[in-house]
């Protein structure tokens, strides 16, 4: 792949899901695709849900498992 800005037809095969801490029919909800089996092996992809055919962020899969390890155990002043 050679766009930093994948969108949906770039990457064929994902299977995006909720993400269980979207903000419900609020409209704040993410996506969030393991891309194995799709164009971008061993990454991870976060879009809006709003936009599903618009850009996705690419994110090395354990670099998202970090974060997400480090969002649940608070490590992170937000």
């Amino acid at each position: 792949m050679t766009t930093n800005n994948p969108t949906a037809p770039e990457l064929r095969g994902a299977v995006w899901r909720k993400s269980a801490y979207s903000g419900g029919n609020e409209g704040q909800c993410v996506e969030v695709a393991d891309l194995t089996a799709a164009a971008s092996p061993g990454q991870r992809g976060v879009r809006d849900s709003k936009n599903p055919q618009g850009p996705a962020l690419l994110v090395p899969a354990a670099t998202f498992t970090a974060f997400m390890t480090g969002l649940k155990t608070g490590a992170f002043d937000i």
